[in-house]
């Protein structure tokens, strides 16, 4: 069994920065995907980022390219999520996942790759 407990959400202005932090503990955490998410108001859950289990692989959805960065330490079971130039539409609770798929490309931005999720941290961005 895995856990995944985020932290670092917080309150920002506009054009602020926030880094989430995903500590995943129980299992060799470098042998795990992992990926951020996020689910706003009103909307459904959307991917963000992620990271191959290598490391060597990331991926972003569109709208956060040139502002976030995925990041890990292995030797702390982290993964980190530096999010730059906020906006107010990137206002949502962030979410993060693990994954034993071992997966790359694209196919980091699918949930049913991920086996295992935390509560998640709210960012709220104010204009």
């Amino acid at each position: 069994q895995v856990q995944v407990v985020e932290s670092g959400g917080g309150l920002v202005q506009a054009g602020g920065s926030l880094r989430l932090s995903c500590v995943a503990s129980g299992r060799t955490f470098s042998r795990y995907d992992m990926g951020w998410f996020r689910q706003a108001p009103g909307k459904e859950r959307e991917f963000v980022a992620a990271r191959s289990w290598s490391g060597h692989n990331t991926y972003y959805t569109d709208s956060v390219k040139g502002r976030f960065t995925i990041s890990s330490d292995n030797g702390k079971n982290t993964v980190y999520l530096q999010m730059n130039s906020l906006k107010p539409e990137d206002t949502a609770i962030y979410y993060c996942a693990a994954g034993s798929a071992l997966v790359s490309g694209s196919m980091l931005a699918h949930e049913g790759v991920y086996d295992y999720w935390g509560q998640g941290t709210q960012v709220t961005v104010s204009s």
